[in-house]
């Protein structure tokens, strides 16, 4: 997965439908996420379309995300969540400023609200499975 910096250094130099095609290409490369695991428990609410995020711990107790959605911009803004915090250690993930860390990318005024609407709930549910996982270990 590329770093986000790597991908606002793109995004900055691209302009409407580029940034559209951009965000399509980085959902594409997300890891593939098992479909037993798109499941209610998994599902993100408060989004416009379906978004699964399912935390693993990875090496040395970096948490790792699977995520997909059944849409391909909802999918992308899923996949720059998770560059933010992919394999970071969990009380890290737990104490970022998330919502800061894509701030430059302007995503309210890039795309419509409706694809928007569900980012604090993507950011609220990665926060509090990485809260979990830090106190637990």
């Amino acid at each position: 997965m590329r770093t986000l910096a790597d991908i606002l250094e793109e995004y900055e130099f691209s302009d409407g439908d580029e940034r559209y095609r951009l965000l399509i290409d980085l959902g594409r490369e997300l890891e593939p996420m098992p479909d037993a695991l798109k499941t209610d428990a998994t599902l993100v609410r408060g989004c416009s379309a379906a978004v699964w995020v399912y935390p693993t711990e990875g090496e040395g107790g970096a948490l790792h995300f699977l995520a997909d959605s059944n849409a391909a911009i909802t999918k992308g803004i899923i996949a720059l969540v998770l560059a933010a915090v992919q394999d970071r250690p969990a009380a890290e993930v737990a104490g970022m400023d998330i919502a800061e860390a894509l701030a430059p990318f302007n995503l309210k005024n890039q795309l419509s609200s409706n694809r928007t609407q569900g980012l604090p709930n993507m950011i609220a549910l990665v926060q509090g499975h990485a809260a979990r996982l830090a106190a637990a270990g």
